[in-house]
């Protein structure tokens, strides 16, 4: 056991926002890390609606047992408005208090670092934020717990939509999530051979994707998948194949919204044991006396990012990949 700063006896963890493959996996590795430091876990029910509503449940080595392979959250997820407002955080240090908790692990993106930062600013409790979310948008982490698996799920369904595509050349525009960060389609679009690959970092320039297509199709290509992430400034897969259609209508198009079914599923290897990893660091983090910091793996080491950072700085897009990808779809 290594030598810390605190003597923490009680800690809570929950998870918030959008529910991501792998956050079992880092709960369990929370829990069992932390009764390895003597200390008791407490888990929140519905993320900051559970601290206000004092929704508590204990967790022990048995109560987190078979839940490293399951998608979801147990402890499951919400976004609370009331978290927002002062009378809110106050409802729940008071709940924490009255708890005898004294430090918070919280599993999710950057709306669940925003609230727990403002949190430990008001209140001084120690929190340790875990990055959980497909999108991958965090600063200070190589890669977020479910951001793996989505990518898989989201190749699995492509590769099957590539099948009825060549069948019918077809020209299809598949949408995966991606609200202000590309780095699901663009793994996946490259993953795939998609013809196109469409992200918010990037302006979308209708003529030059039909040019584009044009371009494939006098090479004898039949058939067409447009990787679109939702965020993208075209405003999404079903507006964009408007677009494209008013400047060229000669394609057979259709349109697939890939949708939820990306967070779900059970996580791969890497997301269990990048969430055991993230999990195992928390607990160690908060018993060397960080607070109010994100863990995260970068380079294959473990890295410590002040949540305000993590939040505000947003995680690059490789232009070596964006230069792959249009190399590779000629």
């Amino acid at each position: 056991m290594a030598k810390g700063k605190n003597n923490i006896k009680k800690i809570a963890v929950f998870t918030s926002g959008g529910d991501a493959p792998g956050m079992n996996a880092a709960i369990r590795a929370v829990v069992r890390t932390a009764l390895n430091y003597g200390a008791e876990v407490y888990g929140v029910i519905r993320g900051y609606d559970g601290l206000i509503n004092g929704d508590f449940i204990k967790l022990d080595s048995k109560s987190v047992g078979g839940i490293i392979q399951r998608g979801g959250t147990i402890l499951q997820s919400a976004r609370s408005k009331e978290f927002r407002t002062k009378e809110g955080r106050q409802k729940a240090y008071d709940n924490l208090v009255a708890e005898r908790i004294e430090a918070i692990i919280a599993i999710g993106g950057d709306g669940t670092f925003t609230g727990a930062n403002i949190f430990t600013q008001e209140f001084g409790i120690p929190t340790i934020g875990v990055p959980g979310t497909i999108d991958n948008d965090l600063y200070g982490s190589d890669a977020t717990i479910g951001y793996d698996t989505a990518m898989n799920t989201v190749v699995d369904a492509i590769d099957k939509i590539k099948d009825t595509a060549g069948s019918h050349n077809r020209l299809f525009f598949v949408e995966v999530m991606g609200r202000d960060a590309g780095f699901i389609a663009l793994n996946t679009g490259i993953a795939t051979g998609a013809e196109a690959i469409l992200i918010p970092e990037k302006v979308t320039y209708i003529e030059d994707l039909v040019i584009t297509l044009k371009r494939n199709k006098r090479k004898g290509k039949s058939s067409a998948i447009i990787i679109v992430a939702e965020g993208d400034d075209s405003g999404g897969a079903y507006e964009l194949a408007s677009k494209v259609k008013e400047v060229d209508n000669s394609y057979s198009t259709r349109v697939s919204i890939l949708g939820h079914m990306q967070r779900g599923g059970s996580p791969t290897l890497a997301d269990r044991v990048l969430a055991s990893q993230l999990g195992f660091y928390a607990v160690e983090a908060l018993f060397l006396g960080h607070k109010s910091e994100m863990v995260g793996i970068i380079n294959g080491k473990l890295a410590y990012t002040s949540m305000e950072l993590a939040i505000k700085q947003n995680a690059d897009i490789s232009t070596e990949l964006l230069r792959l990808a249009r190399i590779l779809s000629i």
